[in-house]
């Protein structure tokens, strides 16, 4: 070993004894017959002692090293006068008697500091140097007992971690694949998962009724914050289980990751159907840190001779407590934030309910103040709110009032990033209705399984079908999702059908499947966690990019090696593939 201890575990313990360390150079000062270096490592940072009168040729040699430059020294511990209570080893430093350069380094192109001087490019570009800094090593060391934790918990339940293929077979459901050509297959195509959906239900056919896997997926989407097109899921099967079950062991899961890495104890998950979701506030996966839940003004606002409201299909609004006073400056920069196209309000409709008791609104002259009480009161207004109204198609309305409403939430600061509302929501659609294909396509997968009092439905009125189906949401953020399955052969007939398959394709595309189930499928279900987020979560930030060690940007791109990137014509000959620009 190059070294007898680490940059971060030597104390008071430690005074009087010989020890080697070796590491990375974070600083050196010279203060004429001193020179101070600190050496530091994933296990923190130690102080370096050269004296000139001691040691002149020492003292020289440290000098001439510079920030970054991997060093062995050896000396001995001795107490620091001026004690550094900010870090682990601030009590001692350590007097050179000896010291090597084991690899001299360029200058940084950004200091590897907490707060780096180095934007999101560069610091992409050397993800390695950026690795370095305490931030992201405290992210990756999260990430790592998050795994252990995970591990340990479904570990004590009796899980299997099973691995599934990468090269699979491509499937028209879901978002767009990746593909690799097979060179021994010409003409044929693998496609990289995008989750192991299928083979961990084949794992329930084969009679491991529990099992996990944290596992790399793919989706060639497009990305934003919380997506990357490489991620990581927590992904879990269980047969002979109801939905209640899944719940109750994810639960389970999640309180024992915040109480072991967090040290936090989270209140049990409220269930919320997904119509009660998207009725108040407009999302299915809402944030209940705060209010401000929707109220529905049709039956007060419209028929009044206001066309704005009376052409509209929905008019609905939040209550904005105590933003009474908000200044016409205020209310404008909120009427150009619901007209951005990304959130595609046409307008914004604002109540003041005044101290005094009277209202004033942006639609006086439309509506009289008795009229505007009738509002105030729907929404169990007081002296001092502001109701905020959007109105036009149900669907865009409520989105953007689901946006609005978490501006709101950031703005008056109810977002808070220490308190953490856990949330099923269950019952969702089992089919959505795609214009574009004038077909219906899975809100959830294939192979999820409607409700038993909604079978009869699948064929009479296919939209009208509720989903086995739930996903996890905290403070806003979708965690993960899963379902109970179909393990009838008849019925998944039925529900490719639906979707648009015909025998022969549903055969091709998942015959193994449906084979699979003549052999006998137990009842059984799952759920799919996306790890990235809920270590982002844990983090307190909305980015996944920093939880994962070598992310992609925002265009798919790998900065430090350059990828995507082209191929020799030599390897695509070999694939019998031609590049067409």
């Amino acid at each position: 070993m190059l070294r007898t201890h680490t940059c971060g575990e030597l104390n008071i313990k430690h005074i009087g004894q010989e020890v080697t360390l070796s590491g990375w150079v974070q600083k050196s000062r010279d203060l004429g017959g001193m020179t101070f270096i600190d050496i530091r490592d994933r296990y923190g940072i130690t102080q370096l002692v050269f004296n000139m009168e001691m040691n002149k040729s020492l003292c020289e040699q440290a000098r001439k090293i510079g920030r970054e430059f991997v060093i062995q020294a050896s000396g001995k511990v001795t107490e620091r006068s001026n004690k550094n209570p900010k870090i682990l080893t601030g009590e001692i430093e350590i007097i050179v008697d000896s010291l090597e350069v084991l690899s001299p380094s360029k200058t940084p192109p950004f200091t590897i500091e907490d707060k780096s001087d180095g934007g999101d490019e560069l610091r992409m570009k050397f993800r390695y140097l950026d690795l370095r800094r305490n931030p992201l090593k405290k992210n990756m060391q999260l990430r790592h007992k998050m795994a252990l934790e995970t591990r340990s918990y479904l570990d004590s339940l009796g899980f299997f971690e099973i691995e599934t293929p990468f090269l699979i077979k491509s499937t028209p459901e879901g978002a767009r694949d990746f593909v690799v050509p097979s060179r021994m297959n010409e003409g044929q195509f693998y496609a990289l998962p995008q989750s192991p959906q299928t083979f961990k239900q084949l794992l329930m056919v084969a009679g491991y009724d529990r099992y996990f896997q944290i596992v790399r997926c793919f989706r060639d989407e497009d990305l934003r914050a919380d997506r990357q097109p490489e991620f990581t899921l927590i992904d879990c099967e269980m047969s002979f289980v109801t939905q209640e079950d899944i719940l109750t062991t994810f639960e389970g899961l999640a309180k024992h990751l915040f109480k072991k890495v967090k040290g936090v104890e989270i209140e049990d998950f409220s269930w919320m159907p997904y119509s009660e979701a998207m009725k108040y506030y407009g999302s299915d996966k809402p944030d209940l840190r705060f209010g401000m839940k929707f109220v529905e003004l049709n039956d007060v606002a419209q028929n009044k001779g206001f066309k704005v409201f009376d052409d509209s299909e929905l008019v609905v609004g939040i209550n904005a407590k105590g933003c009474g006073n908000y200044s016409r400056k205020q209310l404008d920069k909120l009427t150009d934030f619901v007209r951005k196209p990304q959130i595609g309000a046409k307008g914004l409709v604002y109540v003041k309910y005044n101290e005094d008791g009277s209202f004033k609104s942006s639609v006086d002259k439309f509506f009289d103040q008795e009229v505007l009480k009738s509002w105030t009161e729907k929404f169990g207004a007081k002296p001092g709110d502001l109701i905020l109204i959007i109105s036009g198609d149900k669907d865009k309305t409520r989105k953007a009032l689901s946006e609005l409403r978490l501006e709101m939430g950031n703005r008056l600061e109810l977002r808070n990033p220490n308190i953490f509302k856990p949330l099923w929501v269950v019952d969702f659609p089992l089919l959505e209705w795609n214009e574009d294909s004038q077909r219906f396509h899975a809100m959830h997968h294939p192979f999820t399984s409607p409700k038993k009092e909604d079978i009869d439905k699948m064929e009479s009125d296919p939209g009208a079908v509720r989903a086995n189906a739930y996903d996890m949401v905290i403070n806003g953020v979708e965690i993960g999702g899963g379902s109970i399955r179909i393990h009838n052969k008849d019925l998944q007939k039925q529900m490719f059908k639906v979707l648009g398959f015909t025998d022969e394709e549903a055969q091709n595309q998942f015959g193994f499947l449906m084979n699979a189930f003549e052999y006998g499928a137990p009842p059984h279900g799952g759920i799919a966690l996306g790890f990235d987020r809920l270590v982002a979560l844990f983090g307190g930030s909305d980015s996944i990019r920093d939880y994962i060690a070598f992310p992609k940007n925002n265009a798919g791109k790998d900065m430090m090696i350059d990828s995507p990137s082209e191929i020799s014509e030599e390897q695509l000959d070999e694939l019998k593939l031609k590049v067409v620009l």
